[in-house]
């Protein structure tokens, strides 16, 4: 549901439209299909998207989107407030996906209509040109309730795939990287994303089962290479799989920039991932994946949607567990299944 802030007439066709978005990695890009949804019913407009500076770059290159930059709430608050005097507003029509009043402040300094989820401040509020109405936790899909913000000035879905672009310089050096490493031979070629965020360490899946799943994969195709992603936190877990896995492994783990990363997996054969931000990255390259959750954030809010090749994995207590349930319940032979419909090109159900 949404309500007007301010008495309006009918929305003006805009020229130019912000978008904000405050977020990490997964977050960030599954708002992607509600900013594609804007381009699509307003297309002479330019799209500005602002996300974290350390988000922004997974922004960059997507067509829809004529321009990204960078913003945190402590910065937004000294932004936008020097304007020539006959400058005016520079953006028609602007979205904010946050909570943070800095940035709900800074939007309305620079555009001259602001929609946005409702905000605790109800003075904020009626400054909004639509209010909307978050829903509660777990009960809508995370990309449902990023397009409830367009569709509150009657902008409607073009498609709800997360998108992602990755560019022709950045193929060329995935394909020198796996030169370099002699790997073009190796198949099938398998990414593994073994750990999420300390916060939401509950969702990883034990390192031993990945290790069975691991040997099982190697039983059935010896030539496999498996390619490990991550990041520095997740070190020592990624370290020591890639140990026991030898030659037949790379470690990537902390090794690589985000979009050097996401280039990567564009190559590989399939990914195989907990619920964290890379398994989203990869849900947005639209090439197969299995991909686990856990009963608390179960896969019907945060499973890539229109995704041609996902097998979705969810613990057997999905929607009806805390966060103390042990992603261990999801047992190797669930996944292998998986893994092996998948390797075999079988369609995804």
């Amino acid at each position: 549901m949404s309500s007007s802030g301010a008495t309006e007439s009918a929305l003006p066709e805009p020229r130019e439209i912000l978008y904000i978005n405050v977020s990490r990695i997964g977050d960030t890009l599954l708002v992607t299909p509600a900013v594609r949804a804007v381009a699509a019913r307003w297309p002479s407009a330019r799209v500005t998207l602002l996300a974290h500076p350390k988000r922004e770059e997974v922004m960059r290159n997507l067509p829809f989107v004529y321009r990204t930059g960078g913003i945190e709430k402590q910065r937004a608050n000294f932004m936008g407030r020097i304007r020539t005097p006959f400058a005016g507003k520079p953006y028609d029509l602007a979205f904010v996906c946050n909570f943070d009043a800095p940035l709900v402040e800074y939007a309305l300094r620079v555009a001259r209509r602001v929609v946005a989820f409702r905000q605790p401040d109800d003075a904020l509020n009626r400054r909004l040109y639509r209010v909307v109405e978050h829903p509660a936790l777990q009960t809508t899909h995370a990309v449902d309730i990023q397009l409830m913000l367009p569709a509150a000035v009657g902008v409607s879905a073009a498609g709800k795939a997360l998108s992602y672009c990755v560019t022709t310089a950045e193929t060329h050096w995935a394909a020198d990287f796996l030169a370099k490493s002699t790997l073009p031979s190796r198949h099938p070629l398998v990414g593994l994303q073994v750990a999420s965020f300390p916060t939401k360490a509950y969702r990883d899946w034990p390192p031993g089962h990945f290790s069975e799943l691991c040997r099982r994969i190697l039983g059935q195709w010896p030539a496999a290479h498996f390619l490990i992603f991550g990041g520095e936190l997740e070190k020592d877990r990624t370290g020591k799989l890639a140990t026991e896995l030898g030659a037949a492994a790379t470690l990537c783990a902390g090794k690589l920039s985000l979009r050097e990363t996401a280039a990567l997996m564009n190559r590989v054969d399939l990914y195989v991932g907990v619920d964290t931000g890379p398994t989203h990255l990869m849900g947005a390259l639209h090439r197969p994946m299995v991909a686990l959750y856990h009963g608390y954030s179960p896969s019907r809010v945060l499973a890539p949607l229109d995704h041609p090749c996902l097998w979705a994995i969810d613990h057997p207590l999905a929607d009806r567990c805390t966060p103390e349930a042990d992603m261990a319940e999801i047992s190797v032979d669930r996944v292998w299944n998986a893994v092996r419909q998948a390797l075999a090109g079988q369609p995804a159900p």
